[in-house]
């Protein structure tokens, strides 16, 4: 018998709770009634067809403290419904990925009948997740007890319910048994092993298992530079001439740790069934607003927003303040420049042990307010993208990438290019880039997650307080954990811990040259990190809800184009070396133009093949032209200008997808097709059988 969802029980007093949903201490009885009718309502009514209760009955309301606190669930027939509607991929008998369906259900690896383990309950907590965003006005034109909060039809209601205030949160339940048995295999035992990240995708979802394999993978890949930088750091630090080959290593190393990432992250995302999950039409965010049309793509009743004025406001307000912070921060920088020449004067004046500590003071004030800025940015960056009222969560997540991309670089770097480039301080170059370095990581780690983790240790002491405290004979076991979670603190997505590993990156792949213990400084900060922010998710904030991801999204671009300003940088301090201006010894221009130059060309090698204008043959004509371009500097340049034309051919030559997942998604691919012209095929068959039965003749 085909199931459907019209048939599904929604009356059930007791399931397994997967979602909280908290409302305000003030909300009226009728707007409670209306939201919980709407939730456990049939799906052709409109509603969720969910499971729906108070965390209290009234007997617990009357012996402990009233909460405004319900709990969501699903049975496991829907759950396989909502699998199927959000177009989750699984693992066929056969050992294809394909999107699961109800009706093919046994075909799946690991399904029965009886088993409620096919998905995992981050899986279910999503489709829970989408179930309520998908909740839709119909003919309510308000929310039933406020008449200021309007609604029009194909509004999402949850949405609306958040922004008005009488939905204060909506979070899902941790597993305790589930989440202990993480712990115990991830960050309570201190050892150098591998992450359990299938374990991490099960409980948290793709994106952060994405975070964090990335995270140990770019690790590890430091792990050759550090090795390397440790005896380049002890015996050849002064001898500068010395860095082009560090340097040449440093562009091979961070063109091909990109390359072989993206070969893993293919490989894990295929196995997890997100590589080829399909992406549904994107719904308007939730904050996006605008007089109520018509969708021209869709046919749906939204806000639209005039896209002119929206570049409006980009380009005469977000853009203009984003220079002022640019310029704020070069003016800081300037400040920072004079507090080293006060420091360093006030030392050679007086020549003591305590002058020369003072030398370091300056860095790391910069660096503490270096941090400082960052963090203040970005709560301007978020209000100016907002403000902007971008439609889609994508580009409103692009748009806000960009600008705390742009200020990050230039706050945290600009320094040391006119360091570097303007005053050839090698000396001062490395103490600055250190002192950078060490202060941010650890800053990072104190504000990321020790303060929020000792902050929350104390709240949780004093709920076990109150909730001992009251009768023994309630069951207060999920009354104190939904206590608790309601109030961690909540995880805002894996931008800060992307941005942290992207200004690490620049550390490493701009200045390590000059500076060779960087990567093992970065290493040992990163070792630290995977535990601590294995205990902020687990301990520190709510468990967020898991979201379907393919890849690292925007931070793949955002790393790549570090790794093309490091070409420019590496070329730049190659070219400042001994040997290379020995070629010059009476004209810099000659030798500043073949610089510029051949990081021009390479620049533009590089675009071109990320953004696949340049064809194989193309690609392969660069390095005669880096040859040619390097016959003004002597044979003795050919070499190390052959390592940058590799970096390129490596990136071009190393496939994005490893061979056999190109053949599953191509076979994939081909199975659609076929499947698609078997449809046709039976409508056609059916359009004939009509016209032969309108024909009055028999159809065959």
């Amino acid at each position: 018998m085909r199931v459907t969802l019209s048939t599904l029980d929604t009356c059930e007093s007791s399931f397994t709770p997967l979602v909280v949903i908290e409302l305000a201490q003030d909300v009226k009885d009728e707007t409670k009634e209306w939201l919980k009718n709407r939730i456990i309502a049939k799906k052709k009514d409109g509603g969720a067809q969910l499971l729906f209760r108070p965390l209290l009955n009234k007997y617990e309301k009357e012996t402990l403290e009233n909460q405004n606190l319900y709990l969501v669930g699903a049975s496991n027939v829907r759950l396989l419904l909502g699998a199927e509607a959000v177009g989750l991929v699984k693992e066929c008998t056969d050992a294809a990925m394909r999107a699961f369906t109800y009706g093919t259900r046994h075909n799946f690896k690991g399904f029965h009948d009886n088993n409620n383990d096919f998905l995992t309950m981050a899986e279910c907590q999503f489709i829970i997740k989408h179930e309520l965003e998908n909740l839709r006005a119909r003919d309510e034109k308000m929310i039933p007890g406020y008449p200021q909060a309007k609604l029009y039809p194909g509004k999402s209601l949850m949405r609306r319910l958040l922004t008005s205030g009488i939905v204060t949160q909506v979070f899902p339940l941790h597993d305790p048994e589930a989440l202990k048995k993480l712990e115990d295999t991830w960050y309570t035992r201190f050892a150098l092993k591998y992450q359990p990240i299938d374990s991490i995708r099960s409980y948290f979802g793709e994106t952060i298992a994405l975070y964090f394999g990335f995270l140990e993978y770019f690790t590890f890949a430091l792990i050759p530079m550090a090795i390397i930088g440790l005896p380049y750091y002890l015996f050849v630090w002064e001898d500068y001439d010395k860095y082009v080959i560090f340097a040449s290593f440093n562009l091979i190393w961070s063109t091909v740790i990109l390359e072989v990432w993206k070969r893993g992250c293919a490989n894990m995302t295929y196995r997890w069934g997100t590589l080829v999950m399909k992406r549904q039409f994107e719904e308007p965010r939730p904050g996006f607003h605008g007089v109520l049309g018509i969708n021209s793509v869709t046919g749906r009743e939204e806000p639209l927003y005039s896209s002119y004025k929206r570049q409006l406001r980009i380009y005469l307000v977000s853009l203009p303040f984003v220079c002022l912070c640019l310029y704020f921060s070069l003016y800081v920088m300037m400040i920072y420049f004079d507090m080293e020449d006060w420091a360093l004067s006030l030392h050679e004046d007086s020549g003591s042990e305590w002058t020369s500590l003072l030398l370091y003071v300056p860095s790391i004030v910069y660096a503490v307010v270096i941090e400082i800025m960052n963090r203040l940015y970005r709560y301007a960056a978020e209000f100016l993208t907002s403000w902007e009222n971008h439609r889609l969560e994508s580009a409103y997540q692009n748009h806000l990438v960009l600008k705390v991309l742009v200020f990050n670089f230039l706050n945290c770097f600009a320094s040391l290019f006119y360091i570097a480039f303007v005053l050839k301080d090698m000396k001062l170059l490395r103490q600055s880039l250190a002192t950078l370095l060490i202060t941010s990581q650890i800053l990072n780690q104190v504000v990321e997650s020790l303060l929020p983790y000792w902050l929350q240790r104390k709240y949780c002491a004093r709920v076990k307080r109150k909730v001992q405290a009251l009768k023994s004979d309630v069951d207060t076991t999920l009354y104190e954990q939904v206590l608790l979670e309601k109030e961690m603190g909540t995880y805002l997505g894996t931008f800060d811990d992307y941005l942290e590993l992207f200004l690490q990156f620049g550390y490493v792949s701009l200045f390590s040259c000059v500076y060779p213990l960087a990567a093992a400084f970065a290493v040992l900060n990163n070792f630290t990190e995977v535990n601590s922010d294995a205990l902020k998710m687990c301990r520190v904030f709510k468990r967020p809800f898991a979201e379907p991801s393919a890849s690292i999204g925007v931070w793949q671009l955002a790393f790549e184009t570090m790794s093309v300003i490091s070409v420019v940088t590496n070329c730049a301090l190659i070219g400042m070396s001994p040997q290379v201006n020995a070629v010059f010894p009476e004209s810099k221009t000659d030798l500043v133009l073949i610089v510029v130059a051949v990081e021009g060309l390479l620049i533009c090698a590089e675009i071109g093949r990320s953004s696949g204008t340049l064809t194989s043959s193309d690609h392969d004509a660069i390095p005669v032209l880096v040859a040619k371009a390097q016959v003004s500097w002597g044979r003795q340049q050919i070499d190390k200008h052959a390592l940058l034309a590799l970096k390129f051919i490596l990136a071009f030559a190393i496939p994005d997808k490893p061979r056999h997942i190109q053949q599953k998604l191509a076979r994939l691919e081909f199975e659609s097709l076929e499947a698609l012209k078997q449809q046709q095929m039976k409508l056609v068959a059916e359009n004939l059988k009509e016209e032969y039965q309108e024909d009055g003749k028999e159809a065959t």
